[in-house]
């Protein structure tokens, strides 16, 4: 019989190690070791096939010309904010963690696409639930009135599992044979190969590994729901997010009623896409526009808001952009971004006083991103800078101009990509002029001469420095 052996882990990032550290070497936390039981003095444990641990033929090294390759098989479920994040649809034996604060509706959001795949047998494993609990959000999520929200079959073959030994998960699942497996949540759950509580990083990464090995050799998908930390970072090891082929991070504010479903690592897709749902009475609504939750209405033109063209990976949007400018009542001026890096600010505000001479060292700035999203994109930053000035001279700029531009440390404007998707994003949108930097345009050409950009009605005014700007909106 094997001896029983401990280590000490540390709960922040998973580091291990022989003996008690008060310091950890890897995140620099403190007093973050804890001891657990790593082996257990039995081993004979069943994997998650019962017949595993027969005799099994080992790999050999193959050419890679030798290899046979087909095109992935995606599942395309009817969310298509969903299928949007992951890259095309569900990849077979891919294994998704979705991440996200609680309450935020990471479980409702599962539940509801589980609901509504006809055809597939998904079953839904809960250690936070009861299946009462399951069935009640159930019913709330299938007795949708028309129009007012995602449309549930309530066709689907979805069967509900309350269970936490993942020995035990493993045998109802070669008895069901699902399609799909949605496990609520992987801190809940336990093996016997390891001796610790649930939700230690030791359970956590073992947990994680049987159900990896599973969707690898069955080709069954897997979704996993994980906690987060108060620093907003998936509970567990790192090492969790590695193992793993899809991060999904679903945020917002309680206090608002949109979602933002963002993908931080994807190997099957793009890791810069996101969809946006709208919480609801009734469950989460996809948003197929999301300048709709971006741009207010409003009666009268006020200045410091503008309106920016952005891109969160192959998705165009409008957002606005909101600037107040005031005199600063205290020695040293306030800063403040909602949504925007705040370093980018200052350095924008540094090019507007000593590149176009005004005075903003000794005004408070405060800058908010509209509809509670947070922006990477550098094409937002001429938008930035025009609401800052509207704000700073109190001119209102013209609802119905937008601006898509990078501004550099010497004031130009310099290009972004994909430009010709962002005018087209809006003019469908009803706007009548966007500005962009006049290097989107090949050396030596007008927007006339170029019949790639004459198909546009909307009017395209290139300028190459933020003075342009400035002079064509307020003389």
């Amino acid at each position: 019989m094997a001896k029983t052996r401990t280590a000490y882990f540390c709960q922040s990032c998973g580091h291990e190690s022989a003996k008690w550290l008060g310091k950890c070497p890897s995140c620099g936390q403190w007093n973050t070791f804890v001891e657990e039981i790593v082996e257990k003095g039995n081993t004979s444990v069943p994997d998650w096939k019962s017949n595993s641990s027969s005799t099994q033929r080992s790999n050999k090294p193959a050419a890679i010309h030798d290899i046979v390759y087909s095109e992935e098989h995606r599942l395309i479920t009817p969310d298509k904010e969903l299928n949007r994040v992951l890259g095309g649809g569900i990849v077979n034996g891919s294994i998704v963690l979705i991440g996200g604060e609680p309450g935020i509706g990471k479980s409702t959001l599962m539940l509801q696409v589980a609901l509504n795949l006809p055809g597939l047998k998904v079953l839904y494993v809960s250690g936070e639930e009861s299946e009462q609990q399951i069935k009640m959000r159930a019913e709330r999520l299938m007795n949708i009135p028309s129009g007012d929200g995602p449309k549930i079959t309530g066709t689907a073959d979805t069967y509900i599992l309350t269970e936490t030994a993942t020995q035990n998960i493993f045998k109802q699942i070669e008895t069901l044979e699902p399609d799909i497996v949605v496990v609520d949540s992987i801190q809940t759950m336990h093996s016997a190969h390891i001796e610790s509580s649930p939700g230690s990083v030791s359970q956590v990464r073992e947990c994680t590994a049987e159900l990896l090995r599973f969707a690898k050799e069955s080709g069954t998908p897997v979704f996993l729901i994980g906690h987060i930390t108060k620093d907003g970072m998936i509970a567990g090891p790192k090492i969790l997010e590695h193992m793993v082929d899809t991060v999904l991070q679903f945020e917002g504010d309680r206090h608002h009623v949109y979602r933002i479903l963002r993908a931080v690592k994807n190997r099957f897709g793009s890791a810069s896409e996101l969809g946006i749902y709208e919480m609801l009475g009734s469950g989460l609504r996809e948003v197929s526009n999301p300048s709709e939750i971006l741009l207010s209405q409003r009666d009268e033109p006020l200045s410091g808001i503008t309106i920016s063209v952005i891109l969160e990976g192959l998705r165009p949007m409008l957002i606005e952009t909101q600037a107040l400018v005031s005199i600063s009542a205290y020695g040293t001026p306030q800063r403040s971004a909602t949504g925007f890096d705040t370093k980018r600010m200052n350095m924008l505000l540094a090019v507007l006083e000593k590149r176009c001479g005004f005075k903003l060292s000794t005004q408070d700035v405060f800058m908010n991103i509209a509809g509670g999203l947070r922006v990477e994109d550098p094409a937002i930053d001429l938008s930035v800078v025009i609401a800052i000035i509207s704000s700073h001279e109190d001119m209102p700029v013209d609802s119905k101009i937008c601006f898509a531009a990078e501004v550099g440390l010497s004031g130009e404007i310099r290009a972004v990509n994909r430009i010709e998707q962002r005018i087209a994003e809006a003019e469908k949108l009803g706007f009548q002029k966007i500005f962009i930097s006049k290097y989107n345009l090949p050396a030596g050409k007008k927007v006339s001469d170029d019949p790639n950009w004459k198909k546009f009605k909307i009017e395209i005014h290139t300028v190459a420095k933020v003075e342009e700007v400035f002079n064509a909106l307020f003389g």
